[in-house]
């Protein structure tokens, strides 16, 4: 199979990452100032940015672009932290929360866990990039397998796993 250059990728999958792009903005908080098609468009650039990646197939281009939203919603949301509290004062921590829960209602609780999914990465990258897709990329658990190249189950248990991991670690 020959890769499209990534220019001719675009119409192929714009579709996909508006809905991609709807999902996690549905689970953001009220007047976020992103719509869905400037978060596709900054994806984007984002990712013609990765000249050398050889794409596998579009599971795994749909898996690096929910990585490329990841980071634009927490660059949003830590430049809006800043901004409300006062540029580089430092932070105090956190109450107790539902990570997954948390992070749909404020951006401030969206940093910290993109803080706590870093660590996961560190021990277990596999359920980290499970959470990447299911939960930053909305994913469901048959496309995160095709991106991942595992199996559903392997999905739903390592999701099931790394969710309990990281609502443990937002409640120290």
């Amino acid at each position: 199979m020959q890769a499209l250059p990534i220019e001719e990728m675009f119409p192929l999958v714009y579709k996909e990452l508006r809905q991609m792009a709807a999902r996690k903005l549905r689970s953001e908080r009220d007047g976020h100032t992103l719509c869905t098609t400037a978060l596709v468009h900054e994806a984007w650039l984002e990712l013609t940015k990765l000249n050398r990646i050889q794409w596998q197939n579009r599971a795994h281009f749909l898996a690096v672009a929910a990585q490329a939203m990841r980071r634009i919603l927490i660059d949003y949301a830590v430049a809006r932290r800043r901004q409300k509290r006062g540029g580089g004062q430092p932070l105090e921590s956190l109450d107790q929360g539902d990570a997954l829960a948390i992070a749909h209602e404020r951006g401030d609780e969206l940093v910290e866990l993109d803080e706590a999914l870093e660590r996961l990465m560190a021990m277990d990258e596999r359920q980290a990039r499970i959470v990447e897709c299911r939960f930053y990329g909305g994913m469901t658990v048959e496309e995160t397998a095709e991106a991942l190249d595992i199996s559903p189950a392997t999905v739903k248990r390592e999701w099931a796993t790394a969710r309990a991991w990281l609502n443990r670690e937002l409640r120290r």
